[in-house]
């Protein structure tokens, strides 16, 4: 007994943020420039009423459109940015989609890894028998947790959503999983208020350097040079681990589709791997960085301008917050 993905569907909401309107909140940031670091030209933004589950479910109605939402036996749901705290936004996607009332639903918080975690998620409950079709949704509204004044995290994050059926099959196309974990990053990338640890504060602290705003800690933090510096240190051999494991080589994988955090460091790491330009895959460029729908967004791209083709065998990697890393490798 194995599992596949059946079907993937994408979702975008519909307000664009383009970098001539930041170049305009930002004048000492050119838009070309921005677009030439990042990779990012546009990137799409959740309304005021809008949510992660509302991008989530927009996500899963295209896939009912080919699918039948009667043969989902689980719902996993990934976000960062819930509508509450409690209830359960699985739970409530149940109802929402009209899905039946015996299976099983949950979230779980995860950012730029979660869609492979959650297809480490998948196959274990298939392989137990706990279910034949697992409907997974990563969805993010990231631009909910950043500062107006943040100009370097607005220029990156993008809000969006994906909904992928993973199935039993008769065989394994998703084989073998490397995921790693230190929590000592924690404070790298953090939106340290808002739970219960520390509550929200008001007025806010504001944090400036050199008279140009830094950080508040209501809204997300993310160091930079360190994220990158995890990113290059964790990333390379994870690669080579999976690879290891599931007895495979670069040049025997025929794609790679890695997190999409931004061009600067997608570029460093595939030279730093030695992975053929050719074979890498990269779509940022008009949905910006939308955390644990990243890895999603570009399969369905790929599979829809057919980049991947039946018989491809295809490794992700997805790796941020947390910290938090995981890969493995499809085939098709």
């Amino acid at each position: 007994m194995g599992c596949k993905i059946s079907y993937i569907e994408s979702h975008l909401p519909e307000n664009i943020l383009d970098n001539e309107q930041l170049s305009k909140e930002f004048p000492e940031w050119d838009a070309a420039k921005i677009s030439e670091k990042i990779g990012i030209k546009q990137r799409r933004i959740a309304s005021f009423s809008e949510t992660a589950m509302d991008l989530g479910i927009k996500a899963a109605e295209k896939v009912f459109t080919q699918f039948d939402k009667n043969l989902v036996d689980f719902v996993l749901f990934c976000t960062q940015s819930p509508d509450y705290l409690l209830p359960t936004s699985a739970c409530i996607i149940q109802d929402k989609l009209g899905l039946r009332q015996n299976i099983g639903a949950l979230d779980y918080n995860l950012g730029c890894s979660g869609f492979i975690y959650g297809l480490l998620l998948s196959k274990g409950l298939i392989k137990i028998g706990a279910a034949q079709h697992v409907l997974l949704i990563t969805s993010e509204t990231y631009s909910k947790h950043l500062n107006v004044r943040d100009k370097a995290n607005r220029s990156i994050f993008g809000d969006g959503a994906a909904a992928t059926i993973i199935s039993k099959s008769d065989q394994d196309y998703i084989l073998e999983f490397e995921v790693g974990t230190d929590g000592s990053g924690m404070n790298n990338l953090i939106v340290s208020n808002g739970a219960f640890r520390n509550k929200y504060e008001e007025p806010e602290t504001d944090i400036f350097e050199n008279g140009a705003f830094v950080r508040n800690n209501n809204n997300l933090y993310m160091n930079g040079p360190e994220i990158f510096n995890f990113t290059l240190g964790k990333i390379p051999p994870l690669v080579k681990n999976v690879l290891q494991k599931n007895e495979s080589t670069i040049e025997s994988i025929d794609y790679f589709v890695f997190h999409q955090a931004n061009k600067y460091m997608l570029d460093y790491l595939r030279k730093k791997i030695k992975i053929p330009e050719n074979k890498f895959y990269q779509n940022m460029e008009y949905t910006g960085n939308t955390v644990s729908a990243t890895i999603p967004i570009a399969l369905a791209d790929c599979l829809t301008k057919k980049i991947i083709k039946p018989g491809d065998k295809v490794l992700l990697a997805g790796f941020g917050v947390g910290y938090s890393w995981g890969a493995t490798i499809l085939k098709f």
